[in-house]
């Protein structure tokens, strides 16, 4: 731009900056054209846009390239919004309402000040470049904020969690817990997965934030509090979910999910599980030596390295896991109830443990399910 069409250019900023109602009509056209923006005081938006107004007056009048021109305010007003919860999509419908009184009437203002229809035209042009960089600026300080407030509400959020979950520290106060998104006198669902990949995690937490609550890492996997039980497809990632407790009492339940979930992640489990229908698996996965006695002592006859034995073992553990009912074990295994019988035959003579007696007592069924489960997994 020219010294001749930068004069004209901060005349009419200038006379637009010093007009209130040019500046309401601006004003107008932004919230006629953004409803989000509209449901703030009509006064927030006089005061950004005055201010941007006056921003580019000066601006012009001192010269220079526009990349190097004074944008706090721009960004200031992306970051005021972001604060103020109106989505960028809303911010930039204003924007470009603005975008175009702005321009309307500068047009306007500069003829009726006498300046020739070729200077005009450069001034509109240099304009709408100069707001389309306010444009870009706003953008980014909205983007910014955005950021820094959700990593702000997520630390808030993580550290709540971990005070909540795990011992060593105090339980967090109503207020913060209200500030975190929790209610104190509701009841909440523990929920621990074995997500450690953040972007993992992410999707997880989508997936299941339509069930309410709060989520983060805590020691090192995505976990949460939830109002409900999810319900999540079958292959959906392992998460463990235990009863519904008040806040303060769910420090309890937490490792017991935590150990849940290694045990139902070792047994390549997916989806949702409740804490108690792991419960078995759960509680005798925390005495390994114990586990490795009954195996000595009830599968000693067994040979890991024998696929024949391996595959008695199976078929075993598939009958007791299913009610010790034949013809569900064939189906699941994919064999004729014959086979099924030859097989738990053949394992009774090699380890002398009848899984197939109706008077078995329920301790000693227990104990051979637990070593053979044990027994299946050292082969793996």
């Amino acid at each position: 731009m020219d010294q001749r069409s930068r004069d004209a250019a901060t005349r009419v900023l200038t006379a637009l900056a010093a007009d209130d109602a040019l500046v309401s009509a601006v004003v107008d056209a932004a919230r006629a054209r953004s409803p989000e923006v509209a449901r703030l005081p009509a006064e927030e938006n006089r005061r950004h846009i005055a201010s941007l107004i006056a921003g580019a007056a000066a601006h012009v009048e001192r010269g220079g390239a526009h990349d190097d021109g004074d944008f706090s305010a721009a960004c200031a007003l992306g970051a005021d919004r972001a604060a103020q919860g109106v989505p960028i999509a809303d911010v930039l419908r204003g924007v470009r309402a603005g975008r175009g009184e702005v321009v309307r009437t500068c047009r306007a203002l500069a003829r009726g000040l006498g300046v020739d229809d070729g200077v005009v035209l450069d001034v509109v042009v240099d304009l709408d470049d100069y707001v389309g960089l306010l444009q870009q600026h706003i953008v980014s300080g909205h983007r910014a904020a955005e950021l820094e407030l959700s990593r702000t509400s997520r630390e808030l959020t993580t550290q709540v969690l971990r005070r909540l979950l795990l011992p060593g520290g105090g339980p967090p106060a109503d207020a913060e817990l209200r500030q975190a998104g929790l209610r104190p006198g509701q009841d909440y669902h523990c929920a621990v997965s074995a997500e450690t990949d953040p972007g993992r995690a992410r999707r997880l937490e989508q997936r299941l934030a339509p069930f309410g609550g709060v989520f983060g890492f805590v020691e090192g996997t995505l976990s949460g509090l939830l109002h409900a039980v999810p319900v999540l497809p079958e292959d959906a990632p392992l998460v463990v979910v235990s009863p519904a407790k008040p806040l303060h009492d769910l420090r309890v339940h937490y490792p017991v999910c935590t150990q849940a979930v290694r045990v139902a992640a070792a047994q390549g489990r997916t989806g949702v599980h409740a804490l108690a229908s792991l419960g078995a698996e759960t509680a005798l996965a925390g005495y390994p030596v114990l586990a490795a006695a009954l195996v000595d002592d009830l599968l000693g006859a067994l040979d890991p390295g024998n696929d024949f034995h391996r595959e008695l073992a199976a078929t075993a553990l598939s009958f007791l896991d299913r009610g010790c009912g034949l013809a569900v074990t064939a189906k699941a295994l994919h064999v004729h109830a014959n086979t099924v019988r030859y097989r738990l035959d053949r394992f009774r003579e090699l380890t002398d443990v009848d899984v197939t007696d109706t008077n078995r007592r329920f301790v000693p069924t227990l104990q051979a399910w637990w070593a053979l489960r044990t027994w299946l997994d050292s082969c793996r």
